[in-house]
């Protein structure tokens, strides 16, 4: 799968190198996580949590599953949710938009749908603010990936997951109405995004 041109250029410029060994520890889970689905050619279902779905979550669920294009790792289907309903925070369509991510919004005043595109190929994943266990996202055999502090603490078992994996980030949220929101928004998903590489790129093939 051929990734937009833009994102696959802002994926080779990721430095892996910047990640620390502390994170690559937390990281590691994950990585044995996948390894082990991949060696029994199983599917593997990616359910990253946070408490609102609005921000953290969506970073990682559609970072993840462009990694997973760039890695050409077939079976991996990528999926967020939050412990309750909200809406995806537009500073986060922006954010991946400036990225070079492909987007529409559905017309829609609450909880409004966004179509986010990596690749003229793949269908859009489809952005909105759901909880983990909706109807749309998977119900058992998927890896719970809590990707805020609040959801890990508040959510200790989720239900249907064969793993609960914790890898958590400072919400970008803590920006939002000052000067530093744009870079603050960058910064989150230029991490999530990075840390991800390293994730994907650790994949035995």
């Amino acid at each position: 799968m051929e990734l937009l041109k833009p994102i696959q250029q802002y994926i080779e410029k990721l430095d892996v190198s910047s990640i620390s060994e502390e994170r690559k520890a937390l990281l590691q889970p994950l990585i044995d996580y996948l390894n082990s689905k991949k060696e029994k050619d199983s599917a593997i279902l990616l359910n990253f949590i946070c408490t609102h779905n609005s921000r953290r979550s969506h970073f990682a669920q559609i970072w993840a599953q462009a990694m997973a294009a760039y890695y050409s790792l077939p079976n991996i289907e990528c999926f967020s949710g939050g412990t309750e309903t909200t809406s995806l925070f537009p500073m986060v369509a922006t954010t991946l938009e400036a990225t070079g991510f492909k987007i529409s919004k559905e017309p829609k005043e609450e909880n409004p749908l966004y179509k986010i595109s990596f690749s003229e190929t793949a269908s859009p994943i489809l952005g909105f603010s759901k909880t983990y266990d909706a109807a749309s996202n998977p119900k058992t055999g998927f890896a719970a990936i809590m990707t805020c502090s609040q959801a890990d603490a508040g959510c200790p078992f989720v239900a249907g997951s064969d793993k609960r994996i914790s890898i958590t980030y400072e919400d970008p949220k803590v920006s939002d109405g000052t000067p530093k929101q744009k870079e603050t928004y960058l910064d989150r998903s230029q991490q999530i995004a990075t840390e991800l590489k390293y994730v994907f790129s650790k994949i035995d093939n």
